[in-house]
């Protein structure tokens, strides 16, 4: 594998981890409430959900789900509302600094519940998979071996989505001492809480072809 290719599969994976998803809101909201700590393990819980995802990819079930409409639709609908669930919890957060105005974040949670819902976001949405399966046989050398390769960009993959989660939590995280405000955390949960409603409704949207 040549350090062309290498540099040309990075580069497209860094624009697609940077493009905002649900990860990148997830990361967002957990770095205006919470701090860096929580930040780094939503970020490992989701390069692990990656990263089962990128093995079910290579090893051929990948295809298998984009194949059957049953299986794609069953993962896709999970993942719709497990979207829409997060985003009615974002606003139900909301309610709470209307009720409470001198509480400015979320109830604190155990570190395992954020590794948890981190890692349920990346497993129940299909998108990744779409993205493995469409552009991993890219960049493979079938002439030598593919699980060597797939551990490379896999690697890559992850670092990149790791490091990237780890920059927007941090950003959002700063601008919490500035806008730490009730209601400014009350609209930020309401809106928050409607991309994720509306992520949910454009992945129920997402076709298999």
């Amino acid at each position: 594998m040549s350090i062309e290719i290498l540099l040309t599969y990075s580069l497209l994976s860094f624009f697609y981890v940077l493009s905002p998803g649900p990860a990148v809101f997830l990361a967002i909201a957990n770095g205006m409430n919470t701090n860096l700590k929580v930040v780094m393990i939503s970020s490992f819980a989701n390069i692990l959900g990656l990263f089962i995802l990128s093995s079910i990819s290579i090893l051929g079930l990948g295809a298998l789900l984009l194949s059957s409409a049953l299986l794609f639709t069953i993962v896709k609908v999970i993942g719709a509302l497990y979207l829409i669930y997060l985003g009615i919890k974002q606003i139900a957060i909301s309610r709470n600094f209307h009720m409470n105005a001198t509480k400015k974040r979320a109830t604190p949670k155990p570190l395992n519940a954020y590794f948890l819902e981190s890692f349920l976001l990346a497993v129940t949405n299909p998108k990744p998979i779409l993205f493995f399966v469409a552009f991993f046989p890219q960049f493979l050398n079938v002439e030598h071996s593919i699980f060597g390769q797939f551990l490379i960009l896999t690697s890559i993959f992850m670092t990149l989505s790791f490091f990237i989660l780890m920059g927007y939590g941090c950003v959002a995280g700063s601008f919490k001492r500035v806008f730490n405000k009730p209601k400014f955390m009350q609209w930020f949960h309401r809106i928050t809480g409607g991309l994720f409603i509306v992520m949910g409704g454009s992945l129920l949207k997402l076709k298999n072809s």
